[in-house]
This record gives C-alpha cells, structure tokens and sequence, in this order.
C-alpha cells in the first residue's frame, strides 16, 4: 500500500542507501513495517542504529500526506512500479518515491536533456538558454530543468513556446511555489508535460535540497547541458553527476572575462562538446532517435523570439496558451545549407589491435566487454545487452578500462577500443 512507501520515504534520519537495501531484501515498504528486528539484521550492510529508526510505526504522517496529495491531485510514483525510469533506477542513489504532476510516460523512451545554470546570470545567458531549449523541443527532445529562476526558468519557457514536453524536478513540495516568481512555469509544466519531486506536499525549499535533487536531472537524462556557470554552481554539481552517470556533458561558451562563464568555460577545457544550437546536441542521437528527432524543426540558428513570448516572461504570464500559435519561421533553402551544422566527425575508430598483451590483467567483466567491442564502435546499451553485465557494473568496468587506455568513449554513449 502507497502509505507504507510513504512512511519508509518519510523516517527522518534514515539513509536512502539504507530504504534501498531494505527494498533489496524485503521487496516493498508493507514487509519491512511488520519485520522483526532479527529479519532486519540480515539486510546487506545493515547499521543497527539505522535500522532501529524503523521501530517508529507511526501512519499518521503518511496517511496525512496521501490525504493532501489526493487534494491537490498530485500523484505517487514508487521505486517498484513499472512506469519507475530505468535510467533513474540505475544511479547511485535513486529516490525511493517520486511525486508527481502531469502526464507520465515511459520516460526511458524519451530524449531527455537536462538544461542547467546559474540563477545569477546574464541576459546573453537567457537569450542562449530560451534558443536552446526552442531548439531542443521542437527538434524532437525534452527539456529537463529544475525551474530556478534564470537559466532553468529561461530553457523552460523556449520549451513550452515550441509546444515541447518539459519536465521540471524541484526541490520542495509540488504545491510550493519556489521561487515566486517561477508559479506560472509549475503550472505550465504541469499542463503541458511532468513535474516531479522527491518532497511530499507542504516541504518548504531549503539549501540541502537542491544537490540532492540535481542526481534526479541527470538521473532522467541522456546528456546535460550547461549554459552559464560560475566557479561555484549548482549546475557544476549536475554535470559532474552526469559524467559519473555516463551522460554525455555539453557547454555554452561564454565571455572569458564574465565570471558567470567560468565553471561552463572549464568544462569545455575538461571536454564538454561545444553547443551554440539545439541541433548540435540533437545530432549527437540522430541514430539512437530516428523516429524522435525531427532535423528539419531544429535548424542549426533561429530567429529571435517574437515579442509576445518576451511580453508574456516579462509580464510571468502563462505560456502555454501563446506557445501554441508560435511556429519557427521557414529558413531560404540555400541559407539553410549554408548554415548547416559541421558536426562531429563519427568515423569510427580502428579497433585496438594489441589487447592480448593486457588481458591477463583483466577482470572476467573486462574482458567481456573487450570481446564485444572486437569488431568496432558499439552503443553502451548494445554492449549491456550482449554481454549480460548490470548497468553499474558495466559503467564502472567501462571506467577501469578507460583509465587503463584500452577503451574510448565517443559521443552519443558509443565506445570504442582504443587506436595504437
């Protein structure tokens, strides 16, 4: 029943490591209630000062927060549901019960990009993060943001206007408005695609929630995308995560002398892929997409937006209904081939012809994975499926044998061995 996963979701002081485990052993939140301490004791790294948290059987709480979810019809998403994102699954620490607004789909099935950045930023930053997120939904991906004001609210709104799916994942209850400023887009995301939290109603926005909930961005992502950075930033801390997820980290270029840019200038120095348009992040899953990206919707430059939308931001006035009679104007066709993206080059790499002399060295899963990327660039989901290998145990491999220069990894979750 939903008011046990609530109760397990809400022990204060328990670690999310710790509901997983129990989840692990138990199967769900009903059975870990009724256990009795010595089944407890057995559940994979168990802490007794942990587990004697779960001797509160107090329901009142949950039974008070289904009540106030019922009223403000938000609805309940569980770790052991089917509709529960695979990609999320698979992280570190995936939450355990999910809130949510909105239309859930199989998220697994989305091209989802988190746009991030600062809240503090520049209005060249706005114009960057509203083209890019125009770009991103009308060419066929959805747009995942934590709706802070700035960037966040920014890439959000150029969702909405290209009558794209947005999901925004914030860090207090769904029925808090944080910021203010922002209570439109929540109604807006809510209408037109998914808002979700981890925070059942009523929770109050605070400092702590904000990195915790950034894992979620990522976590539902195939790649971030950082607009504008600071040295010290909350959208620094979801590409990091991203890269340890292993998605794929994108970057805008900024002013060198602006400091708003430098956290997103260094990660194009660290290896973010450069982007100035929706299509150069677009591209990238061309062949993983094909019937989800539409090129022809995501050129490489759009027109600036048209002053209604403008007037509407200014105004914090609701954009679905002015999104829906807004369309991207029609490019000349010989400027739209002078225009096109480069791209990057995906020649693919010649495989790496001396792995003999190494694989004594290798683990069992090493070797695994060496053998299926024998005959070339592989997709990492390709490469999952064939040889059997979990998700994290085939990510940290995959990490071991970058570090030991056997592998590359390529843009668009491809890997190679590496070229001599």
């Amino acid at each position: 029943m939903l008011k046990y996963w609530v109760w397990l979701s809400e022990l204060k002081g328990l670690r999310n490591q710790t509901k997983l485990a129990l989840l692990r052993r138990f199967g769900d939140p009903e059975s870990i209630f009724y256990a009795d301490p010595d089944e407890l004791m057995l559940t994979e790294g168990a802490d007794p000062g942990q587990l004697k948290l779960l001797e509160n059987h107090d329901l009142a709480p949950a039974d008070k927060i289904l009540a106030d979810c019922q009223r403000l019809d938000i609805q309940l998403l569980t770790f052991s549901d089917a509709a529960y994102p695979g990609r999320l699954k698979n992280i570190y620490d995936p939450p355990a019960l999910l809130y949510y607004k909105g239309k859930l789909p199989l998220l697994d099935d989305l091209l989802s990009v988190a746009v991030v950045g600062t809240r503090d930023c520049t209005p060249y930053g706005v114009a960057c993060a509203e083209k890019l997120g125009f770009g991103l939904a009308s060419g066929g991906a959805v747009v995942v943001s934590g709706l802070a004001k700035g960037i966040d609210a920014a890439a959000t709104r150029g969702a909405l206007r290209a009558g794209g799916f947005p999901i925004g994942v914030v860090g207090n209850g769904l029925d808090v408005h944080y910021p203010y400023e922002s209570r439109y887009l929540y109604e807006d995301v809510a209408s037109a695609g998914l808002l979700l939290s981890e925070y059942p109603p009523g929770t109050e926005p605070a400092s702590g929630h904000f990195p915790v909930r950034n894992r979620i961005l990522s976590g539902l992502s195939l790649a971030a995308l950082v607009v504008e950075a600071p040295e010290k930033s909350g959208a620094l801390i979801t590409a990091r995560l991203a890269a340890e997820q292993g998605r794929d980290v994108f970057a805008v270029p900024g002013n060198i002398d602006q400091p708003s840019f430098v956290g997103s200038n260094r990660l194009l120095r660290d290896g973010a892929i450069m982007v100035s348009s929706g299509w150069d992040v677009l591209s990238e899953y061309e062949a993983l997409f094909p019937d989800k990206i539409r090129k022809e919707d995501a050129p490489a430059h759009q027109t600036a937006y048209p002053d209604e939308v403008r007037k509407a931001a200014e105004e914090e006035k609701p954009l679905l209904k002015v999104a829906q009679k807004l369309r991207l104007p029609r490019k000349n066709e010989n400027l739209k081939k002078d225009l096109a993206p480069q791209g990057i080059d995906k020649t693919p790499c010649a495989p790496y012809s001396d792995v003999d002399s190494v694989r004594p060295k290798l683990t069992p899963e090493e070797q695994t994975i060496v053998d299926a990327l024998s005959g070339g660039e592989r997709l990492v989901d390709d490469v999952i499926a064939e040889t059997g290998l979990s998700t994290g145990k085939l990510l940290s491999s995959l990490t071991m044998l970058e570090l030991k220069g056997i592998i590359k990894r390529l843009p668009g979750k491809r890997i190679v061995l590496s070229g001599k």
